[in-house]
C-alpha cells in the first residue's frame, strides 16, 4: 500500500498493492494496520456505505457538524471526480479544495479526514462507490456546501449542469457554512 499526500493537510490518496495475472487480479482493499500506518493515525470505522449513480450525477458536498465523520472512498465500478474541501479553521489549507479521479480501474482510494466536506461527480455511464465512515450518519447534523460556490471555485470536469438532488441544489455558500475549530467544534 502506498500513501500519497495531497495538497490538503491530512488528506491522502491510497494506492493498494495490485496483483494481476492470467486468472484475473487480487488486491487488499483494506488492512487496518497498514492503513493506520499510511495515514499516521488510529481510526475506527463504524459504517460502510455503497452508492450507485449515473453519468453527470453530482453528490455533495457534504459533512456533519456533530458526529463528525472521516471517510475512506473507493470506486468499484466506473469513474468519478472526487472532491474534498477543507473546513478546518485551524488547518493551513482551510478553504482549499482537492480533486482527483477515482476509478474501478486505478483502484485508488481517498482518505477524507474529519472536518472536511466531500462530494463527487460521476464521469462514467454508471459508478458504484464504497465508503467507510468513522461515525454514523445523522441527517440532522448534515450540512452541504453549494457545488458551484464562487469562493471555493471547484473546477468540475463537466460542460453542462450536473444532476443534483434537491438537498444538494440548496447547499450553502462557503461564507455561510459552519466551520471546524481545533476540538472539531463548529461556529455558525
Amino acid at each position: 500500500m502506498e500513501s500519497i499526500e495531497t495538497s490538503i493537510q491530512d488528506v491522502f490518496k491510497i494506492k493498494p498493492d495490485f496483483f494481476v495475472d492470467n486468472r484475473g487480479f487480487l488486491f487488499e482493499a483494506f488492512n487496518q494496520s497498514r492503513f493506520e500506518d499510511a495515514i499516521k493515525q488510529k481510526v475506527n470505522f463504524v459504517q460502510d456505505n455503497h452508492s450507485r449513480s449515473f453519468k453527470n450525477v453530482l453528490r455533495g458536498i457534504h459533512y456533519q457538524i456533530n458526529q463528525v465523520q472521516a471517510k475512506l472512498i473507493r470506486v468499484v465500478q466506473g469513474e468519478i471526480f472526487d472532491v474534498i474541501v477543507d473546513l478546518r479553521k485551524y488547518s493551513d489549507t482551510f478553504g482549499q479544495w482537492e480533486g482527483c479521479i477515482l476509478s474501478a480501474d486505478n483502484k485508488e482510494q481517498l482518505w477524507v479526514p474529519e472536518g472536511c466536506a466531500h462530494g463527487f461527480l460521476v464521469l462514467s455511464d454508471v459508478a458504484e462507490i464504497l465508503y467507510k465512515t468513522t461515525n454514523y450518519y445523522e441527517p440532522q447534523f448534515e450540512r452541504c456546501l453549494l457545488w458551484n460556490d464562487k469562493t471555493i471555485n471547484i473546477k468540475w470536469p463537466i460542460q453542462s449542469e450536473p444532476i443534483l438532488s434537491k438537498k444538494d441544489s440548496l447547499g450553502q455558500s462557503f461564507k455561510d457554512l459552519d466551520y471546524f475549530f481545533k476540538d472539531l467544534g463548529t461556529q455558525g
